[in-house]
């Protein structure tokens, strides 16, 4: 099986110079020629493996503990206003 790099670095929003492109395009091919080997085996008679460590949920009590004030919460924000910190908008269009 052969990728198409190009179609890959596009799904990954990798911008690729041609040299990179002459690089990994043969160690893509050589992994997903791997993983179709790996395909091959024989695994019928294989129980499936969930965990290996034999740990179950292990759980610790809850624990209420003193926090933070608010004022102690935004002494040192570089910017706070009316209890609040204030930053940059996160949300972008598009």
């Amino acid at each position: 099986m052969r990728l198409d790099i190009d179609h890959v670095a596009k799904l990954a929003k990798l911008p690729l110079s041609k040299e990179e492109k002459e690089l990994l395009e043969p160690q893509l091919n050589q992994i997903v020629n791997f993983i179709e080997k790996l395909n091959e085996v024989d695994t019928e008679s294989v129980e499936p493996t969930f965990q290996v460590t034999g740990k179950t949920n292990e759980l610790r009590e809850d624990v209420v503990a003193e926090g933070l004030t608010q004022d102690q919460a935004i002494k040192n924000a570089p910017n706070a206003d009316d209890g609040y910190i204030v930053t940059k908008g996160v949300f972008v269009d598009g």
